[in-house]
């Protein structure tokens, strides 16, 4: 899956792509982390996995978010001993993990990253919406399905408690809102993502692509 900041735009849409990959053999303490930054020039930015930056290492050191194409990746094997068996497989995910913000160490191999800001030139009243679009299923070459469903999240980040300011939840088929930002704020959090398990199907190589979008009116 890709998630971090992947562009910056003046316009008011940005997408990030996530792929999900699953094999199946044959069977035999602080506060969430939500920042205020400055005002500025009107500009909006996703981050899935991974991104970048021009002009400095952070944003907080100048740095500009930058078009990054990268579709990053969150998978799992399932052992044939277990299909099917109900138990939650642990998915890993690829990308950067530190923070654009200030370089920190935000969330740990393995889980996917996913932040971004909607900033203004003024502080007047005005929010952004993150989305994700998912398909029905995940798919094997073969036509074979697992519902979407089955992928959950959990929402965490180092050193922070309580409510994420992207939480956890299950994807559903179609577009689903996420969370809506506060202009001039920065948020982030770090998804660790499971396969559910829940039924016994055909081996191969299941996929999908989910879409993050953040957007403003």
């Amino acid at each position: 899956m890709s998630l971090h900041r992947n562009r910056t735009s003046p316009g008011r849409r940005i997408a990030g792509l996530l792929a999900v990959l699953m094999a199946l053999p044959h069977a035999a303490p602080a506060s969430a982390y939500s920042v205020t930054i400055g005002t500025g020039t009107r500009a909006i930015y996703l981050r899935v996995g991974d991104g970048s930056l021009s002009g400095g290492a952070t944003y907080n050191t100048g740095g500009s978010p930058a078009a990054n194409p990268t579709v990053n990746l969150v998978s799992v094997t399932v052992p044939a001993a277990v299909v099917g068996n109900t138990t939650n497989q642990a998915m890993t995910g690829t990308g950067r993990v530190s923070s654009d913000l200030d370089g920190f160490a935000f969330c740990n191999a393995g889980q996917t990253y996913i932040g971004g800001f909607y900033r203004t030139p003024d502080s007047a009243a005005a929010t952004a919406t993150l989305r994700y679009t998912a398909p029905a299923n995940l798919t094997t070459a073969g036509g074979d399905t697992i519902p979407i469903s089955q992928i959950t999240w959990t929402s965490t980040g180092n050193g922070d408690a309580g409510a994420q300011p992207i939480p956890a939840g299950t994807f559903a088929a179609g577009t689903v809102t996420l969370a809506t930002i506060n202009r001039n704020t920065w948020v982030e959090s770090c998804h660790s993502f499971s396969y559910g398990n829940d039924a016994i199907v055909a081996a191969g190589t299941y996929s999908a692509i989910v879409t993050y979008t953040f957007s403003n009116p």
